[in-house]
């Protein structure tokens, strides 16, 4: 295999340009070219290619979002467009290619397999969606960021005696919502793992302020209900002011963290190894402290594990 292609596909994640500078300088060790596409698969339907070196990725381990973009491509859902994206990249003289994204990034990364160009999947979500790899690209970032804000609203909602609802992304996976909760000290924890009892959040509430708590804390992850008519019944309920605070996207960006570093230096470099091996299909993930390689379809399919563990101790911590 003489040349690759990378992109980066679907939500950016920081540790994503660390993936990047390590399958770009693991190919150039190796001998390799290596071609960079410009906004995920919109990008490669639009030719937006660009050959990289050594100097492309200098200075970027550090920053976070993605150097090549990324976009969402309706053209290449279907069956005509991945059979002319895959022409596209032979057109380039692209034999493999490393896609960095979610569960959609991979379905596309399948349906070129599946035509003839090897591919690779490396994660790069702040969901930790899922569930065939322990971690994914840009989750442990996420965490610090929302820990820190978490941290700057216990101050001003002490200031005031207020409680606050705090929603955070993760779609239909709890974990972000729980490893931030749990580490930045949150009284409730709302997921969609777990039914939420208003009953429950209301008796801690009250519980807190007869011991002389100042603020009460409520982690949320969106899509489980509606963050201000959870605040409003909070207020009338115990009568303790309830603001809601939105992270928003302010949860993908910053400079990646230490984990997200190591994890995007190490999957980069492998991708670019499995890909000199004349591999495909293949999804690279992280479990009990070691890479693992796992056919893309199964880590399509393979739904995420919530920590019940986790979650008991936090909600006993916070008690």
């Amino acid at each position: 295999m003489n040349t690759i292609g990378i992109l980066t596909s679907g939500g950016d994640a920081p540790g994503m340009n660390s993936a990047i500078r390590a399958a770009v300088r693991t190919a150039l060790n190796n001998g390799m070219r290596i071609k960079g596409i410009r906004n995920g698969y919109d990008g490669l339907m639009k030719g937006d290619i660009y050959e990289m070196n050594v100097s492309s990725v200098a200075d970027i381990i550090h920053k976070g979002g993605t150097i090549l973009g990324t976009a969402r491509s309706t053209d290449f859902k279907n069956k005509e467009g991945q059979e002319r994206g895959a022409q596209i990249l032979s057109d380039y003289g692209i034999e493999g290619l490393i896609v960095i994204g979610g569960d959609g990034s991979f379905k596309g990364a399948k349906a070129l397999s599946d035509l003839g160009i090897k591919t690779i999947g490396i994660p790069g979500t702040i969901d930790n969606d899922m569930g065939y790899t322990d971690y994914t690209i840009g989750f442990f970032t996420a965490i610090e960021t929302v820990i820190d804000a978490i941290g700057k609203l216990r101050d001003t909602s002490s200031s005031h005696g207020r409680a606050v609802v705090i929603e955070v992304m993760g779609r239909n996976c709890g974990d972000l919502g729980l490893y931030s909760g749990l580490a930045g000290g949150a009284e409730s924890i709302i997921v969609p793992e777990h039914e939420f009892s208003i009953d429950d959040i209301v008796e801690k509430m009250e519980h807190g302020r007869k011991r002389g708590k100042l603020h009460h804390l409520i982690t949320l992850a969106e899509g489980v209900g509606d963050p201000y008519s959870i605040a409003r019944e909070l207020e009338e309920r115990t009568g303790i002011e309830t603001k809601v605070t939105i992270l928003g996207h302010v949860q993908r960006g910053g400079a990646p963290s230490s984990v997200d570093r190591l994890l995007g230096s190490t999957m980069g470099s492998r991708a670019v190894e499995l890909l000199l091996e004349e591999k495909t299909g293949l999804a690279i993930g992280y479990v009990d402290g070691k890479l693992i390689e796992v056919d893309i379809d199964q880590a399509v399919g393979k739904k995420s594990q919530f920590d019940e563990n986790l979650y008991e101790l936090a909600n006993n911590l916070s008690k």
